[in-house]
């Protein structure tokens, strides 16, 4: 294992213009690097940007020479680029995954198993493919990611406040959770890329706090300024309640009521011991 914490340049971010993508390329660029982005539309800042995804044919042929890569993207596009990527010069990577590989593999939804057995597969392949081509990996595990007004976690749940003042609960909304900023999501892979111990291992990355999805609503009508008003319901009326918003809310699912009510939690300690993890707490602000 390589004991050499310096950042190796040049530096690539896959999926540049993503929730974390956008503070790690400002964090790269306040601590004096200048990384190359991929990405859909041009990132903020004077950021170099190749214009592109990884499902564009031939996009290894536009990778840009990259000696630390970091991946942003869903990280089932990942395995296919690997061999462009080390062919120009990658000896290390950080990618992105997510504990839905845990949370959603026996959901009842099948779309959301597939997602579920797409980042197990996924990861699996980055990590032997690395393993034989003698790249440094690491693969980040972010439970629910939220960044005030852009996400589809917290924020959806703030836009459905602003418009209705209520936020109904299947059951009493029990259950716990671990939301993660996506600002602390990019120190972290800055930190992991540095860190030696971190290398050839995955983490799972929670937020500082540890609330029921209740408490976790009622910060977010705080985070916005009003009283909290969430509403308990039964299970069957609150499943009857996602179907019927389902045309007007394309993410309504009944599983969406029966997590409420189980506990999606992890331990971040191993990351807080390899690379000082230390993120904050959940206190939004809209």
């Amino acid at each position: 294992m390589d004991s050499d914490n310096t950042l190796k340049t040049p530096i690539l971010v896959l999926g540049a213009t993503s929730l974390i993508g956008g503070h790690l390329m400002a964090r790269l660029a306040d601590e004096g690097f200048d990384p190359v982005a991929i990405s859909r539309r041009p990132p903020a800042g004077d950021a170099c940007w190749v214009d592109g995804d990884l499902t564009d044919p031939g996009v290894e042929d536009r990778l840009p020479p990259a000696a630390t890569v970091f991946s942003l993207s869903p990280i089932w596009l990942l395995p296919a680029v690997l061999p462009g990527l080390k062919a120009r010069g990658m000896v290390r990577l950080i990618a992105f995954s997510s504990t839905s590989r845990f949370t959603k593999v026996n959901s009842p939804e099948a779309g959301e198993r597939a997602v579920a057995k797409a980042l197990i597969d996924a990861e699996q392949a980055v990590e032997t493919w690395c393993a034989e081509n003698g790249v440094a990996w690491t693969i980040l595990r972010p439970t629910l990611i939220y960044d005030e007004g852009h996400d589809e976690n917290v924020s959806r749940i703030a836009r459905l406040v602003t418009r209705f003042h209520v936020m109904p609960l299947s059951g009493r909304g029990e259950g716990l959770r671990q939301p993660v900023h996506a600002a602390d999501l990019a120190v972290g892979a800055l930190a992991a890329a540095q860190a030696p111990a971190a290398q050839d291992r995955a983490y799972d990355l929670v937020g500082g706090e540890t609330v029921t999805y209740r408490v976790m609503v009622d910060r977010i009508f705080e985070g916005l300024g009003k009283t909290p008003r969430s509403v308990p319901m039964p299970t069957g009326l609150f499943a009857l309640l996602m179907r019927l918003a389902k045309p007007f809310y394309p993410g309504a699912t009944a599983a969406m009521g029966t997590r409420m009510g189980q506990d999606l939690t992890f331990d971040s300690s191993p990351a807080a011991r390899d690379f000082g993890w230390s993120p904050r707490d959940f206190h939004p602000r809209f």
